[in-house]
């Protein structure tokens, strides 16, 4: 039997999806609640969603999520778009949460709600983590839950915030995570609040792998990169950039060495020192996981995959692949929604 082979640290993420690393764990699901306040911020409240939803595409049924109003009725947001929660927020559904994100927006007004303050506290009583989106800390200072904790509020609201919860920080960050407070003034701060609790949550593994799918719109994502490339050097970046555009006509090792100006016994240690494998193996697997891309989402015939990945021969990838993935190009799932041309 063939041994099974496992992609290094580098390419991990990107195929977590793909192989099925935990399959067999059984992981409890983390049930996350959003209380939607009138003229909430829709871009930050649909960031933080899209995140544990596409968390699900990775590890399935890791998150459950609702949406609640205080009344049940329906709420709209800062766009106009109206949205119609699954309920009204009332003190049973917080036996059922681990996460509760207030959800505020430029127009929301800052007031005292009794109702809400109450769930609040309720809430924090039972253990259930508390976030605020936008100017969704204000609700959460504004009910005592701040004391003692940094905080990050939308800039047209930090006066207001700082005044109303003295003892807590309020920080210019787009978002702090400070124990069981997580609070993002912005859209791009629910993106990185909701992954730096996944993280807690559930590793580092699962975060690349998200950022991995939703990097494909890179000017709106560029602002996370995965923890892979905070530990590269310029030479080792430089190297799979140009691995990434030959993918079909493989560059040899000696051409990548010389394009970033190193020998290439540096490169091999290079990449042996931050991603623990060879410029071979690291090549080979990217051109698995993007044969595996090609496979999912076109209708190209797996011999056309085979050359467009690089492959000399279409037995010699159908081995290589099955090597990683544990089957034969032949038993991947074709979903085929990118047409060829031909």
């Amino acid at each position: 039997m063939r041994e099974r082979r496992f992609f290094s640290d580098g390419l991990q993420g990107r195929n977590l999806r793909f192989v099925g690393e935990h399959k067999d764990e059984l992981l409890p699901q983390a049930r996350v609640g959003f209380v939607l306040l009138e003229h909430f911020s829709l871009p930050a409240f649909t960031q933080a969603l899209d995140t544990l939803v596409t968390a699900n595409l990775i590890r399935s049924n890791a998150f459950a999520t609702s949406t609640f109003s205080l009344n049940g009725g329906s709420i709209a947001s800062d766009l106009g778009l109206v949205i119609s929660p699954n309920a009204a927020l009332q003190g049973e559904h917080l036996h059922e949460l681990d996460l509760l994100v207030v959800c505020g927006g430029l127009r929301t007004t800052l007031r005292a709600m009794p109702e809400l303050t109450h769930l609040l506290q309720a809430a924090n009583d039972r253990g259930v983590v508390l976030a605020g989106l936008w100017n969704g800390a204000w609700f959460l200072g504004q009910a005592g839950l701040l004391d003692g904790y940094k905080c990050a509020v939308h800039p047209e609201n930090r006066a207001a915030l700082a005044e109303i919860a003295k003892n807590s920080q309020v920080t210019s960050d787009s978002y702090v995570v400070d124990r069981d407070r997580l609070t993002a003034a912005s859209p791009t701060g629910a993106f990185h609040m909701v992954l730096s609790w996944i993280d807690n949550l559930h590793g580092r593994g699962l975060v690349d792998a998200i950022v991995d799918i939703l990097a494909f719109e890179e000017s709106r994502y560029r602002r996370v990169h995965p923890s892979l490339h905070e530990k590269m050097s310029e030479p080792v970046r430089d190297a799979i950039t140009l691995m990434g555009a030959n993918i079909e006509e493989p560059l040899s090792q000696d051409q990548l060495a010389r394009y970033v100006g190193r020998s290439k016994r540096q490169m091999e240690r290079l990449f042996q020192q931050q991603l623990g494998t060879t410029p071979v193996r690291f090549y080979l697997e990217l051109r698995i996981t993007e044969s595996r891309r090609l496979l999912q989402h076109s209708d190209l015939p797996i011999s056309e995959v085979s050359v467009a990945c690089g492959f000399a021969s279409s037995s010699h990838f159908s081995k290589c692949y099955a090597a990683f993935y544990g089957y034969s190009p032949s038993k991947e799932v074709r979903y085929g929604c990118v047409k060829s041309t031909k």
